[in-house]
């Protein structure tokens, strides 16, 4: 009996780990666009990183809860709930490309427009309404392109940044 809980520990653990070999430098990208730390030179995002750490060991924790269940999404909720927590805690930002906005609109902006979650999705994970989170985007994206730091801020998402997107390269208007 003993081997095999061995057995199964060891396979949970080369899952969980190929799947942050996988997804953690962008699940790291993302807590760095949140938290507004700058992502250069190494070792500037430390709260990000913490943050990283925070809600990969709690996903880690529920692994076998995950079955056919989607562990990236599981963090990135996981992440967002975690910087929405500690937001109040941490108001002056440290810099970073998205250094102009509240934690909220961050959040917003980087949900819907670099992770590509849908608007009713991040307003069920937000407790918002739609057209509340629908509001802190479109404001978050003006704030961003009247500061003239759209160009190519944040790189590409899983599936290409949304147009119009600050995220995406030439997207200032």
């Amino acid at each position: 009996m003993r081997e095999r809980q061995t057995h199964r520990d060891r396979l949970r653990a080369q899952e969980f780990q190929a799947f942050v070999a996988g997804a953690g430098g962008r699940l790291l990208h993302t807590a760095t666009l949140l938290t507004a730390e700058p992502a250069v030179p190494a070792g500037a995002n430390v709260r990000a990183e913490r943050l990283l750490c925070a809600a990969l060991a709690r996903t880690y924790a529920e692994w076998d809860g995950l079955r056919g269940g989607d562990p990236y999404d599981r963090t990135r909720q996981e992440l967002a709930v975690r910087f929405a927590r500690e937001a109040w805690r941490h108001r002056r930002p440290l810099g970073g490309v998205l250094g102009r906005l509240a934690p909220l609109e961050r959040l917003v902006l980087v949900l819907r427009l670099y992770e590509e979650v849908g608007e009713d999705q991040t307003a069920a994970l937000l407790g918002l309404p739609a057209d509340r989170v629908r509001a802190v985007c479109d404001r978050s994206i003006a704030v961003m392109r009247s500061a003239g730091t759209g160009r190519g801020a944040a790189g590409p998402g899983r599936g290409g940044p949304a147009a119009g997107s600050p995220f995406a390269s030439g997207a200032a208007s």
